[in-house]
């Protein structure tokens, strides 16, 4: 069954958007190493661009801090700021840092100066996505909540029972309820909204 396929039957099932984990870093040299087994850069681009034709809104990730360069993070954002200007799908940009413990790649956590470089240099370049995810399962609570001055704007949800990251060596709660997002919201001055996996405002 081809992708287009694929996609026009889960969205006859009720299919309304996809996730853009796996992306990685899309250079080949990177890939190899951290992810062998996963598609190509190119095939996840085209995966997405298919989505987009169809109507269906994704989101697209980055994993920062481990074997990768500066100038491949680079190129992994201008390739996705290039797929957007075709296609127009990308509903938000998810940057993850990475969480070393308990890995074969070892290494050690990008550094909170790098976490908000990151935002905001992913904010500046992708003028095109209208929003940057701070996730705060992967930053901690207090360094999302920073990023936010920095371009992000948008924490995620509530969350329950975070697993990946956990088991990666992260320390951030396993969920924080509404009231509390909220709070980290209005504490560096902005104002919280409710929005759907589609990052539609609903409220």
């Amino acid at each position: 069954m081809s992708i287009d396929a694929c996609l026009r039957e889960l969205q006859a099932a009720g299919l309304s958007g996809l996730t853009g984990g796996g992306a990685e870093i899309f250079a080949p040299r990177v890939r190899k190493i951290i992810s062998p087994r996963k598609i190509s850069a190119e095939r996840w681009l085209e995966i997405h661009g298919i989505a987009h034709g169809l109507g269906l809104p994704t989101t697209a990730t980055m994993l920062y801090g481990h074997v990768e360069t500066v100038e491949e993070r680079v190129a992994h954002l201008l390739a996705l700021r290039k797929q957007q200007d075709r296609t127009g799908g990308f509903v938000a940009f998810v940057p993850l840092a990475y969480h070393p413990a308990h890995t074969t790649l070892g290494g050690r956590p990008p550094t909170g100066r790098d976490d908000l470089l990151t935002v905001a240099v992913s904010r500046l370049l992708l003028d095109n996505i209208p929003n940057i995810k701070a996730y705060w399962v992967m930053l901690g609570v207090k360094m999302a909540q920073l990023a936010i001055p920095f371009g992000a704007n948008d924490l995620d949800g509530t969350v329950m029972e975070e697993r990946i990251c956990h088991m990666a060596g992260g320390t951030s709660p396993q969920a924080l309820s509404e009231e509390e997002l909220r709070s980290l919201i209005t504490a560096v001055g902005c104002e919280p909204t409710r929005r759907d996996s589609r990052h539609e405002v609903i409220g």
